[in-house]
């Protein structure tokens, strides 16, 4: 018999192991973190001194609490606390729009082009993309390699080093037209490539989040081996000589270049062109949500970096926030900021170009999967958005349809050419803008517009009609083509089509001769069965019980005119088998 404090302690005990496994378990699902590919709950952390990591149970903490540092912010005069995302301004509080419809209502710019690049080599997750000074584009992969939850530790350490460097070619250039290889490097360098960026003396900047280091190579990889080197090879840390996880590169005219230090630090630095730093500014923000004005200077991992050069700016993806910060490159001093609910809550890399007066080019990301999830709908796209008034454009896709896992785009200087970079599938792709597209036949683009509809039937069963589905010839239609497309053309019949034509004449006229005198000649009685006995052509002899039409009308006159027929059947297999086809093939 057990005692009644025994009886009493083992329910506890049961309770307090109950608890205490949960709480492991949560502790688990958050500290499993945040790959590349899909972040569930951001593991970057704030390093306020060299080499001090959060340890697990506070940094658990601070992500059920929303919070992430103890400093505050000064925005527009009213303090504004980093602890306390509920104090920030949030922007679903002052803007209540269909973002569906109104994404359905933007322009598609951009053409895809499918059949590009034209080359045989695999490619691993494509983290990042750029132009050399020959044209070419020059991408960065990770070939057999795959950023898992389970990559790195805790404390930001590369669990895989033991298997040694990438051993394939990590720096792959095609040629912008074909898309055919023109060179590559970069084997046995690179643990996890990430950034990717080429100045304008052609020289070659990239990021290796494994290393936690920034390498600079001369044109073309100049044989692999490095001018200059900044960070201390797989040692996450902060200070002046340390990186965790640096995610992108910017370069000035003058040589000075910028660093985003991005998964830990949450930090931008300058430094001289000779590596020497100059500034830095950057806290991290854990709001795992965006609004219309985060905190200034506050970053939920930048991930990459542009050049406004008519502003002289230098502007960050904060991807976690949803928004674009600029800052004036000289001084590090907040510009701007960029933000649309239409692109939601995750931006991951953005591009300048000075056409039509500036614009942004934007990939968004797929809505994370543990977290905060503010916006009700989402859609994986690329984004056109207006330097000056901040306004979403256009948009584009693969097929005017949605990408999956987009990480880094680029796009020339005239704005008539983007390159999206993309990890799972593991591809670059490329989009022409419309005024460059040679003309199709209107037929062509037809079926396009039909299967974006469906697809978009299927995604949101909305009766909303697609603004694909909606897409005239002039997206598709090059507009230098365009009067030669809309001139009609005349064709001259040959003398086969003028035989065939007067022989069917023949035939009718000798038809109607030969009906006229059929009939005079039943009027006479001169036809065989004779004028009492004449016949009906479907009367035909039979039994006395044999069929007749007539008296099968006769009966259904009885019953009060015709039966339907039942051809349920056979109507849902004709109505069907196109559709699915339809949507089967899109997918395919």
């Amino acid at each position: 018999m057990l005692s009644s404090t025994q009886a009493t302690s083992r329910p506890l005990i049961g309770t307090t192991i109950y608890f205490w496994a949960i709480t492991q378990l949560l502790s688990m699902l958050v500290v499993s973190a945040a790959t590349d590919e899909k972040i569930n709950l951001p593991r970057y952390y704030p390093l306020a001194a060299e080499d001090q990591l959060l340890n697990n149970d506070k940094r658990f903490l601070q992500i059920m609490q929303g919070s992430g540092g103890s400093s505050a912010s000064i925005n527009n005069g009213a303090t504004v606390s980093a602890t306390d995302p509920g104090s920030w301004p949030d922007k679903h509080k002052s803007e209540k729009i269909d973002i569906e419809k109104e994404i359905n209502k933007l322009n598609i710019t951009y053409v895809y082009q499918s059949s590009w690049p034209q080359m045989d080599v695999e490619l691993g997750s494509v983290t990042a993309v750029s132009f050399d000074r020959a044209g070419n584009v020059v991408l960065f992969h990770r070939c057999d390699r795959i950023w898992e939850q389970n990559t790195f530790s805790n404390d930001n350490k590369f669990y895989g080093r033991n298997k040694g460097p990438i051993r394939d070619s990590t720096v792959l250039a095609l040629e912008r037209e074909t898309g055919k290889l023109v060179y590559d490097w970069g084997k046995n360098l690179f643990y996890m490539p990430h950034g990717l960026t080429i100045d304008h003396e052609d020289n070659v900047w990239v990021t290796d989040v494994a290393l936690h280091q920034v390498f600079k190579f001369g044109p073309q990889g100049s044989n692999d081996k490095p001018l200059m080197k900044l960070g201390i090879a797989f040692e996450p840390g902060a200070g002046d000589k340390k990186f965790c996880k640096p995610t992108s590169v910017a370069v000035l005219p003058n040589g000075d270049f910028f660093v985003a230090d991005g998964y830990c630090n949450a930090r931008i630095l300058k430094y001289s062109k000779n590596g020497v730093r100059i500034l830095s500014w950057g806290q991290n923000s854990f709001s795992g949500r965006s609004h219309k004005e985060a905190p200034q200077n506050f970053f939920a991992i930048p991930h990459a970096l542009t050049l406004v050069p008519e502003q002289e700016l230098i502007c960050a993806a904060d991807r976690e926030n949803g928004r674009v910060q600029c800052f004036f490159w000289s001084t590090g001093q907040f510009h701007s900021q960029y933000h649309s609910p239409l692109i939601g809550d995750r931006l991951f890399s953005m591009d300048y170009t000075p056409a039509q007066g500036g614009q942004f080019v934007i990939v968004n990301g797929p809505t994370a999967e543990i977290g905060f999830k503010s916006d009700p709908y989402n859609e994986v796209r690329g984004y056109v958005m207006d330097f000056k008034s901040k306004k979403v454009t256009a948009k584009f896709g693969p097929n005017d349809l949605e990408f999956r896992n987009p990480h880094d785009i680029a796009v020339t200087i005239d704005g008539n050419e983007i390159y999206v970079a993309e990890l799972d599938p593991k591809r670059i792709h490329k989009f022409l803008h419309k005024s460059l597209v040679k003309s199709i036949p209107l037929s062509a683009a037809k079926p396009k517009a039909n299967i974006e509809m469906d697809y978009k039937v299927q995604r949101s069963n909305s009766t909303t009609t697609s603004a694909a589905a909606g897409l005239s010839a002039d997206a598709i239609i090059g507009d230098d083509d365009s009067s030669a497309s809309s001139t009609p053309t005349h064709h001259k019949p040959g003398a086969t089509a003028i035989l065939v034509a007067s022989l069917m004449l023949l035939f009718a006229f000798l038809t109607f001769g030969l009906a006229l005198l059929i009939a005079r000649r039943r009027r006479r009685g001169c036809m065989p069965f004779g004028k009492n006995n004449r016949r009906h052509a479907w009367d035909f002899p039979a039994k006395p019980d044999g069929f007749k039409l007539g008296g099968l009308l006769g009966e259904r006159n009885k019953r009060s005119g015709f039966e339907k027929l039942d051809q349920t059947a056979s109507d849902e297999d004709e109505s069907e088998t196109p559709t699915n086809a339809l949507s089967s093939a899109q997918f395919a």
